[in-house]
């Protein structure tokens, strides 16, 4: 049975479109987009007045925690939260236990995925095996079992060379490296940004150099091997301005940064709260102004949640004891709508292009964009839908967000992945 969306406001951020118009699903995939469309035969009709019709969000940076620790999260509680976030795909985390550092690993994740899964789910493979840092992991064979990129997320590749080896077999296989840019002789165990908020509550900081030397070092290595390499959750102004001058040198450098990165500065950790903990920490706000310049001027390509789901019980201690990471599949699109499209500060088009489009292109998708025979994968958004986050009614297994409690404008309503409704709060008539 078709599915068709009827009198929608269609946004392709992939050919700048904008229009009113119908768009009808059949056997998985988008079969027309017109101004008025009659299908013949079964089919279900969703009445989009005054609703939002876009490629389904993409979300390139998420942990879903299984293999190994599913009381955090699991592939099907990740993706029901995905859905109701609005995303059709995300792309999974190697830090898990085991890592992701074999094919059978790889095949592991699909499996579930295949199974449980709400979304699509792309596997991101180890750079080294263990994510040790000392032996390169089965890159070609990785590749050939499904993965979508390398990174050994949560540290950076320490040694150099082995990176650069590396990305040379990236390169062959055609595949991203994502690193995760901390030098952990630099960042020496602190909780926090390095700086007066850091002074005032007595936290040991995390410095910004210690993001900018690695970010430094790997676009070197990424020019001389011709590697692809994508920069994980930036979060200094630094780091901008490294990936900017990179790219002006024609560097095949990407980068992603996050809603919470964008929104909030390391003020927001002032009444200690653990759920303002995360890895790259919370920066000032001249850091949190250039990661918006970066948006605007292309400097930044994707924004990714890092949704990093722990538990309550491990949340609630003393912040230099407490684990880094916070959630966001569910509030991404909300917030960014709220707090950057709502005061102008970011277009409609270019958040949605750097939650759908973007993050598609660079791991080699073919969704992310609206057009005949592509993937059926849309999300359906209402601009003016006001609601409060509640932690308590997460879809996800974890509470751990920053964001509680924020009144906000602007909704997924309906969530749908190969042409299957996935997530809905509307009606949907059957009609013969």
């Amino acid at each position: 049975m078709g599915l068709l969306i009827r009198g929608g406001r269609v946004i392709d951020p992939a050919t700048g479109v904008d229009r009113e118009a119908d768009v009808l699903l059949a056997e998985g995939r988008i079969a027309a987009i017109d101004a008025s469309i009659s299908p013949g035969g079964h089919h279900r009709v969703i009445d989009a007045h005054n609703l939002l019709v876009a490629p389904g969000l993409v979300d390139m940076h998420v942990h879903l925690r299984d293999p190994g620790q599913t009381h955090k999260e699991d592939i099907a509680s990740g993706t029901v939260a995905a859905v109701q976030g609005g995303f059709t795909a995300v792309a999974c985390m190697p830090n898990t236990i085991p890592p992701i550092d074999h094919p059978t690993v790889v095949e592991y994740v699909q499996r579930r995925a295949a199974s449980t899964g709400a979304c699509r789910v792309l596997p991101i493979a180890t750079i080294t095996k263990g994510r040790l840092g000392e032996e390169l992991a089965p890159i070609p064979t990785l590749a050939a079992s499904g993965a979508v990129a390398l990174s050994d997320d949560g540290d950076a590749v320490k040694d150099a060379g082995l990176l650069r080896r590396a990305m040379r077999y990236a390169r062959q296989v055609g595949l991203p490296v994502i690193e995760h840019s901390e030098d952990a002789t630099l960042s020496h165990g602190g909780a926090m940004h390095e700086g007066t908020w850091s002074v005032v509550l007595g936290l040991r900081g995390i410095p910004a150099v210690s993001e900018e030397a690695i970010v430094a070092r790997d676009i070197v290595l990424a020019e001389d091997t011709g590697a692809r390499l994508h920069v994980a959750h930036v979060s200094t102004a630094g780091s901008v301005a490294l990936i900017r001058e990179a790219k002006r040198r024609g560097v095949g450098v990407t980068a992603e940064v996050t809603p919470h990165h964008l929104l909030l500065t390391d003020e927001a950790v002032g009444g200690y709260n653990t759920d303002t903990k995360m890895n790259p920490p919370l920066r000032g706000q001249a850091d949190r102004a250039a990661l918006v310049e970066g948006l605007l001027d292309g400097t930044i390509d994707a924004i990714a949640t890092d949704h990093a789901p722990h538990t309550p019980e491990e949340k609630r201690v003393e912040f230099d004891s407490a684990p880094f990471g916070v959630v966001g599949l569910e509030t991404a699109l909300s917030v960014l709508l709220t707090r950057l499209v709502r005061p102008g500060l970011l277009s409609l088009m270019e958040v949605l292009r750097r939650l759908s489009t973007t993050p598609a292109a660079i791991l080699g998708l073919a969704g992310g964009r609206l057009e005949l025979d592509a993937p059926g994968d849309l999300v359906l958004i209402d601009l003016d839908r006001r609601w409060t986050v509640d932690p308590a009614m997460f879809a996800s297994k974890s509470r751990n967000t920053p964001f509680a409690g924020w009144e906000l404008q602007g909704k997924a309503v309906m969530t749908i992945v190969g042409g299957e409704i996935k997530y809905s709060e509307l009606l949907v008539e059957a009609h013969a």
